[in-house]
């Protein structure tokens, strides 16, 4: 391959470079249905966008370890109950996360933005219209999914 005189290249990370990002999340769903989302507040490249919460898994952390202090920190409850939901990867361009999303249940306090977040419940059906990060998309599917057969189940009893 040859470049033409000041031809610019873009500099692309190689895979291998990219940093792998372990994440738990939790999923709070209140009385009626509704789903917990946080506004991401960091500066980051994300900033404004919505997510569920939750946040980096430390090194010998257990995913649900993680998400009871993740939880406690960035709003202030603590998870009594919860149970996996289903587990994400997701390329962005600088790094690679992998999510661990949890259903939760029952949860002692009230949900507030601890760290200056503002927070919101959103109707399952409503979710597409959220700004969400890319990465939890898969999960607004699989909750629909989850949904339907809760009413399909409730219709046949």
């Amino acid at each position: 391959m040859s470049l033409r005189f000041r031809q610019k290249v873009q500099a692309v990370p190689r895979q291998a470079d990219l940093r792998l990002i372990q994440v738990a999340a939790g999923i709070l769903r209140d009385a009626s249905g509704r789903v917990l989302l946080a506004e991401r507040v960091d500066g980051g490249p994300f900033h404004g966008l919505w997510e569920f919460p939750g946040g980096k898994i430390h090194e010998h952390e257990a995913p649900e370890q993680a998400l009871a202090r993740e939880l406690i920190e960035e709003i202030g409850i603590t998870p009594l109950a919860a149970e996996s939901f289903m587990s994400i990867a997701h390329k962005y361009s600088d790094r690679h996360v992998a999510i661990e999303f949890f259903l939760v249940s029952e949860w002692k306090d009230e949900p507030v933005g601890a760290e200056g977040q503002a927070l919101k419940w959103v109707n399952i059906e409503d979710l597409y219209a959220e700004d969400l990060l890319p990465a939890d998309t898969p999960v607004v599917e699989a909750l629909k999914i989850l949904d339907a057969e809760h009413l399909s189940a409730d219709a046949r009893n």
